[in-house]
């Protein structure tokens, strides 16, 4: 007669601890329906090219004319460029080259960052268009600066756009003199006067999106320099070329029509790179 009571308790225990553990179990508390959160999809980009061999040779040479008249052991030094310094090229890299000619000495550099979002709500992608809306506040472009949007660059009349480096950009307000950048340092294209189609400006059929920014600056007694920079994303990778003319002479000016049209024709070289 003890047996049966036994084994009822037994059950009884058995059934207890199966109770348990579905309470302890955390798909036991969600409900029907309730929403599951996927993480936002990777970018695009998981490498970064090497920087300092991401610019062909020919092209090198055309961007530091200076580098041709040096002894050849010294023309591979100049055309090897100077990697950047940085502490993981997963995520940033660049390289600098530099030329001295009896006119002018150039410099060019040119740096990859590959955005990563450490938020599974926020794609790569989203997180990298976060990073180059910054870049471009930063530049404090023209068309951000009480220019109306039909005046953009960036915005060509039907919707049409040229990868001509020195196409007027749309946005041109029909060769308005108070909306020329003659008296910013960023901006100033020429010493003969202003010219809409070279001033900093947003770019099309760069990237996904792109900006363009040139300066003209000079300190002290020394002779003017005009830096051409041209900012580009693609996807999760940010793109930044950065080309400098010093003219040798006090009274030159560096020509920004020609420092423009190479640092856009090699900012596309390296988005064909990237694709």
């Amino acid at each position: 007669m003890a047996y049966v009571p036994g084994v009822a308790l037994l059950v009884a225990l058995v059934a207890g601890c199966s109770a348990g553990s579905d309470a302890d179990d955390p798909a036991a508390d969600s409900k029907p329906g309730s929403p599951t959160v996927t993480a936002a999809p990777p970018g695009k980009y998981r490498t970064l090219p090497e920087s300092c061999r991401a610019v062909p040779r020919s092209t090198l040479k055309d961007l530091l004319p200076g580098a041709a008249e040096l002894p050849e052991e010294q023309q591979e030094k100049v055309y090897e460029g100077t990697a950047a310094v940085t502490y993981d090229t997963d995520r940033k890299v660049g390289c600098r080259w530099a030329s001295d000619a009896p006119d002018a000495s150039r410099n060019l550099s040119i740096d990859f960052e590959r955005v990563v979002s450490y938020d599974p709500s926020v794609s790569d992608d989203d997180r990298a268009r976060e990073v180059y809306a910054k870049k471009e506040e930063a530049a404090a472009l023209p068309t951000s600066g009480g220019v109306t949007p039909s005046e953009k660059p960036g915005e060509k009349p039907g919707g049409s756009s040229s990868a001509s480096p020195s196409s007027t950009p749309s946005g041109s307000p029909g060769g308005k003199p108070s909306a020329t950048p003659s008296t910013e340092p960023s901006g100033s294209a020429t010493d003969a006067g202003p010219d809409e189609d070279l001033r900093p400006r947003l770019l099309d059929e760069l990237g996904d999106a792109a900006f363009l920014d040139d300066a003209l600056t000079q300190a002290g007694s020394t002779a003017q320099h005009r830096t051409v920079s041209v900012v580009f994303r693609t996807s999760n990778v940010i793109v930044t070329v950065v080309y400098t003319e010093q003219p040798a002479l006090f009274t030159a000016v560096p020509d920004s029509r020609e420092l423009q049209e190479k640092a856009q024709a090699l900012a596309r070289k390296l988005d064909e790179t990237l694709s």
